[in-house]
């Protein structure tokens, strides 16, 4: 009896095992059986992906939770005025968020919370309808700490009918795929059909993951599980190994803004690619097109003496993929410095500009903040326009701010 208990103890544990061990595998991604999940990535990068998943490409879309939601739903601080008797109002119900219309003081409709686009400067909101997603019309912005308008916005006319395109999603979530529906109807002995490109919500993968930007990974997975003491990366994009042009075009899917003719969906490049395949130069545009500094970093950089005149420069020059930005000017200014060693500035820049900011923030004058010609908002119907804020990555000499 007791041979029989320890064989019956070791084939649970072995059975144990081998459901560990194939956890991986029975995974589903969405995207096909060549992707294996941001998670298995844990298992070899612990330490990329801890800093990965607090940063604003993981969290370009994120579930419309309490965790994730960046604005207020206390009195006082989430109600947005459309006139005087019509109110929104942001509000926690039972663990759900919703936007309330308020009507006379009666409630009129709620909507939910279920999608979040943002979390670095702002923070624009979705909800589902009929396999749809509908852009909430109040954001939430940090330069004010309060909401206001979203992007194109009435501050006097409620609107929830503004449907969001599946190219948003494209730059803001690592996949989301159409539903095809036939519908047919026979009305006076007619048969007509109709096909509806619907979004399969089950199929959204939230925010940047590791595959959007290294490829499918699953065959890479496999083999370093199966063999862990490889050194040289295998089925996988590094980056170390792309040209300057490969690396600029990854980035520049997402960050050369919307000024071209799209030829191809963004969700079906693979890093490495070229992006002459799937965008083609807008001719009726200007050359000299003054950039926004919301949308078209590479547009704006390309201008820049520093990236004309680099062999090497590229996004990563600066920017680390895994992290953040850096809070600290220090650390750009030692990448500035870095090449700029032998910078001699103006007499008048050294006089009406404090040492501090010579010695430690290079951006503060050379990327200024610029207001956005793109977004505006307002914190109530009687309120002024708020212009949107951002750093500008045209490289260059501007006006010294005083000391």
């Amino acid at each position: 009896m007791k041979n029989i208990c320890i064989v019956f103890t070791f084939i649970a544990f072995a059975v144990l095992l081998t459901s560990c061990n194939n956890k991986s595998d029975e995974y589903i991604d969405p995207r096909g059986t060549d992707y294996a999940g941001s998670e298995s990535c844990i298992q070899c990068h612990q330490s990329q992906h801890n800093d990965a998943i607090h940063t604003s490409h993981f969290k370009a879309t994120s579930p419309g939770t309490k965790e994730n939601i960046l604005g207020h739903f206390v009195n006082g601080k989430n109600t947005f005025v459309y006139s005087k008797n019509i109110k929104l109002v942001m509000e926690n119900r039972n663990d759900s968020l919703y936007q309330v219309v308020y009507k006379d003081g009666k409630e009129v409709e709620a909507y939910p919370f279920e999608i979040l686009f943002g979390t670095k400067h702002a923070q624009t909101s979705a909800y589902w309808k009929n396999h749809y997603t509908y852009e909430l019309p109040i954001s939430y912005y940090k330069l004010i700490n309060s909401w206001g308008t979203s992007p194109g916005y009435s501050a006097t006319t409620l609107n929830f009918e503004r449907k969001i395109d599946k190219e948003c999603y494209a730059c803001h979530s690592s996949n989301i795929a159409s539903q095809y529906i036939t519908t047919s109807s026979d009305s006076l002995n007619f048969l007509t059909m109709e096909i509806e490109d619907f979004m399969n919500k089950n199929t959204l993968v939230y925010g940047i993951d590791c595959e959007r930007c290294h490829g499918p990974a699953k065959k890479h997975v496999q083999t370093h599980l199966k063999f862990p003491d490889l050194k040289q990366a295998q089925n996988i994009v590094s980056f170390k190994n792309l040209t300057r042009q490969q690396r600029i075009d990854a980035c520049a899917l997402c960050h050369s803004g919307n000024d071209q003719v799209k030829l191809k969906s963004r969700f079906q490049y693979k890093p490495g690619e070229s992006l002459n395949s799937y965008f083609r130069k807008n001719l009726q545009l200007k050359e000299d097109l003054n950039f926004d500094v919301h949308g078209n970093q590479l547009g704006l950089l390309s201008q820049s003496k520093c990236f004309i005149k680099s062999e090497k420069m590229d996004c990563m020059s600066c920017h680390n993929p895994h992290q953040d930005s850096y809070k600290s000017m220090v650390v750009y200014s030692k990448i500035c410095v870095s090449c700029h060693q032998e910078s001699k500035h103006k007499p008048e820049t050294i006089k009406n500009t404090s040492k501090t900011i010579m010695a430690n923030n290079c951006v503060e004058c050379h990327m200024p903040k610029q207001d956005s010609k793109a977004i505006r908002f307002q914190q109530s119907n009687t309120a002024p326009v708020t212009s949107y804020s951002l750093r500008t990555h045209k490289i260059g000499i501007y006006p010294v701010p005083k000391k």
